[in-house]
């Protein structure tokens, strides 16, 4: 049994940590240049896309380089709040993709993009229950293992268990809303039944760290029991937010449908009453 007296990572920031910073960072002044270029040429774009993409950044550097309150593992489930959940909304919500798409000009990269985004790895990635499994099948597994207590001794191995949360995290937010242009667009019935299951599935992992903490570690028992219920009560928050989306993106489509449906009728209507 491996012991583990953990404390934040952010409470010494090492090479990963500002690595991870300064990628939010750069990432931000990315979306804010590219924008920009879109409003200088006369294209509209949303600033409250801007502002949603800010704050994930934003978000990303803060867990990265700050200290975080709460005992260690309440820490640790902040960036997990953060970096797997919070952050990847806030991004897709902003659709980097799209913005992409409508700066690049014409020609290779344009085209490069979109064969890379319509690939077939791509499409089965962004496969709602494949995307689901990813991210909380690698939950599952770094909680309920002796995965977690590993990591906490080697700093590559602690990278690369931030780098899934956040890769994970983006997939399934990205699979759900689907807002940016997929080659598939999966029904709205398969993504509702796949954010209930992950719903389902995070709410019963909180539940059970709650009742006994990860394997091989160490950690206080309020300490736990604080981690869990925040794992708990913010995991239910933004999946309320996603689920929003899904009940917003639902009703627009209906009404594009019917507008559709309208207009059609008034130009048949027309055609006959104009035709000799």
């Amino acid at each position: 049994m491996i012991a583990v007296h953990a404390h934040p990572v952010s409470a010494d920031p090492g090479l990963f940590a500002h690595g991870l910073a300064l990628a939010g960072m750069a990432a931000a002044i990315a979306y804010w240049w590219a924008a920009g270029r879109l409003l200088r040429r006369g294209d509209a774009w949303p600033r409250w896309r801007t502002i949603s993409f800010t704050a994930g950044s934003a978000g990303m550097a803060w867990i990265a380089v700050s200290p975080l309150p709460g005992e260690p593992f309440t820490a640790h489930m902040t960036e997990h709040l953060i970096l797997g959940m919070a952050a990847p909304l806030l991004f897709v919500l902003a659709r980097p993709l799209t913005l992409t798409l409508r700066v690049l000009p014409p020609g290779t990269a344009r085209r490069s993009l979109l064969v890379l985004a319509h690939s077939r790895p791509a499409v089965w990635l962004v496969f709602p229950p494949v995307a689901a499994l990813l991210d909380l099948g690698g939950l599952w597994l770094l909680y309920r293992t002796e995965l977690f207590a590993a990591v906490q001794h080697h700093p590559l191995g602690h990278a690369v268990m931030h780098v899934h949360v956040l890769a994970a995290g983006l997939l399934f937010t990205f699979s759900v809303c689907q807002l940016d242009p997929v080659r598939h667009r999966r029904n709205l019935p398969l993504r509702g039944a796949t954010l209930l299951a992950v719903g389902a599935a995070h709410a019963v992992l909180a539940k059970t760290l709650y009742a006994t903490p990860p394997p091989g570690t160490t950690y206080t028992t309020a300490d736990v029991q604080t981690g869990a219920q925040l794992m708990y009560y913010g995991g239910d928050v933004v999946e309320a937010a996603l689920a929003v989306l899904l009940a917003t993106s639902w009703y627009q489509a209906k009404g594009h449908t019917r507008h559709r449906r309208h207009r059609a009728y008034v130009l048949r209507t027309a055609s006959r009453r104009t035709s000799p």
